[in-house]
């Protein structure tokens, strides 16, 4: 049997990808999966898949400036040899056939080990601006696909494709999912989540708001590990976490997120009617470019975090805006599986 080993992590947003790539592979018996990571969260989302899991340490560049910073990424090229020889290691021992990368840091000591070797490789960017770690490994990839048709111009070896999207995401039925929650068929339902660890702020927001908000709708509030407060407010509901987020998004009339792109895809798919709220500040600005690529498409409404006081008229803006829900019926996300999968398979012996 031929294999196929994953890589990608730091986020869920590098992770959950490459599961709906693994999802097609082993329910199509297309070849054997293994994964190589970190002790991150990668390992966390991976472990239910039962996929052999090579653990390496890896290094990662901290933005900022400060001298304590500095001397941090000083020690970024000794920490990334080590990275490299311990990829090499996995890779002689699973020996697999193509490496498939969803990006991060923790793609690079593999794919730089991968190419050593010989190993054929695939890579994939989910943002509408090209990371970091795609930027430097694109040429040693074969592909580099893109989720946006403008970004594969811009890197070396660029294919579009689309996003991988789990096909759990796509099927969910909205009666069930209704079921599964508890809520009324004809209620107006909004879901909130603000990432894999959830938004602190998007959730001081939320509940300084709740009791206005409950009044009108339902509200699915997936708010981060240890982040759920005690509180009897009818018609709202809190979850650390959600493993279903097809039966959430089902469940939805309408949704308030980050923009991660594997988010943002996943929601224009299902072409719900959405308002992001772009992660800023921390991160080199992809949420923003994510959210306001599909704004200017008239796909979706977005609000500044600075601006978190007007989020509910802003979430009564969404629900009321009829072009939006025309847009989005007419709009046509590429989901990138078949594409995706297809190269894979091209390049096994």
């Amino acid at each position: 049997m031929n294999k196929i080993l994953f890589t990608g992590g730091g986020s869920a947003g590098h992770v959950i990808p490459n599961l709906a790539l693994m999802e097609e592979i082993l329910s199509a018996d297309m070849a054997d999966v293994c994964y190589m990571g970190t002790n991150g969260i990668e390992k966390q989302l991976v472990s239910e898949w039962k996929v052999p899991y090579f653990q390496i340490e890896c290094p990662k560049l901290i933005r900022g400036h400060g001298w304590g910073i500095l001397k941090r990424n000083l020690k970024i090229p000794t920490q990334f040899l080590h990275a490299v020889k311990q990829a090499t290691e996995g890779l002689k021992i699973y020996k697999p056939d193509v490496v498939f990368s969803k990006g991060g840091y923790v793609a690079l000591p593999v794919i730089f080990a991968a190419k050593k070797l010989k190993i054929p490789c695939l890579t994939h960017e989910s943002d509408f601006s090209v990371g970091l770690a795609n930027r430097i490994i694109a040429g040693k990839c074969k592909h580099v696909f893109t989720s946006f048709p403008e970004t594969a111009s811009s890197v070396r070896h660029g294919k579009y494709s689309g996003a991988p999207i789990r096909r759990s995401i796509l099927s969910a039925s909205r009666a069930e999912a209704k079921r599964k929650f508890g809520i009324g068929f004809q209620e107006k339902t909004l879901l909130i989540f603000g990432g894999g660890s959830g938004s602190t702020a998007i959730n001081e927001a939320i509940r300084k708001n709740i009791k206005t908000l409950t009044e009108k709708y339902v509200v699915l509030h997936v708010c981060g590990k240890n982040n759920v407060v005690d509180c009897n407010i009818k018609n709202y509901l809190q979850f650390e976490f959600i493993s279903d987020m097809g039966a959430a998004y089902a469940a939805a009339d309408m949704i308030v997120s980050r923009s991660g792109a594997g988010t943002v895809f996943e929601i224009l798919a299902l072409q719900k009617p959405t308002l992001f709220i772009p992660l800023e500040g921390q991160t080199r600005g992809d949420q923003k470019e994510n959210a306001e690529y599909f704004l200017k498409k008239g796909l979706c409404h977005v609000l500044s975090q600075k601006d978190l006081e007007r989020l509910p008229e802003e979430i009564e803006k969404t629900f009321a805006d009829e072009r939006l829900k025309e847009c989005l019926k007419n709009s046509n996300v590429l989901i990138g599986n078949e594409i995706i999968l297809r190269e894979i398979h091209a390049l096994l012996p």
